[in-house]
């Protein structure tokens, strides 16, 4: 019998914590690239055995939305560092939600795996900071003066949705490109009530 010291427990907790995210990063890059990519190679991609992966998500579906859910609350944090990064609110603006499309692009093509009760718990939780930090981009556009004031993010985010509809590729950018500068001209004006 082994003596499983409180430091022993607390460095296997350490590596589980690691394993976990080395596992969340490789499904996030090869999902982008393939979402039907075969779990084997998600935990080679990872340095772990199928059996670490399998403890960490025992289905498909599991590590599906344990992917999905680190990429919105990665990107939902970052709306001041985007901000940061560009000289205009319009920019940054801009750049936040292609990153977001291209989220919601993966998750698409997941199909059938985000339908469960669980994917739409997942997807609801992440609506209340999708919000908040569509709400910090549209301040510092009203700030530059880019987006009228009273506009609700809310409204910003379903307007923004054609960017996951538009095809990947040069196209597509191009089509996402004429789009924003279309939702840009009808949000320099304030909010009308029908």
């Amino acid at each position: 019998m082994t003596d499983q010291t409180p430091s022993t427990y607390g460095t296997q907790r350490k590596a589980a914590a690691r394993n976990r995210v080395a596992i969340i990063e490789a499904a996030h890059e090869l999902f982008a690239d393939d979402p039907l990519v075969p779990l084997s190679e998600v935990a080679k991609r990872a340095g772990v055995g199928a059996g670490t992966l399998y403890r960490h998500f025992p289905t498909r579906e599991d590590l599906i939305l344990a992917a999905y859910q680190h990429d919105i609350e990665r990107l939902t944090t970052t709306a001041d560092q985007v901000l940061a990064n560009h000289s205009s609110a319009k920019a940054a603006f801009v750049e936040w939600f292609e990153t977001l499309s291209a989220y919601i692009r993966i998750k698409h093509g997941l199909g059938d795996a985000l339908h469960s009760a669980a994917a739409q718990d997942v997807i609801s939780a992440s609506w209340g900071p999708t919000s908040a930090a569509v709400a910090k981009l549209v301040d510092a556009c009203v700030a530059e003066g880019t987006i009228a004031a009273g506009h609700e993010p809310a409204d910003i985010i379903m307007l923004m949705s054609f960017l996951w509809r538009v095809a990947d590729n040069d196209d597509g950018l191009a089509q996402g490109r004429r789009l924003i500068a279309a939702v840009f001209s009808g949000l320099q004006a304030p909010p009308q009530p029908i």
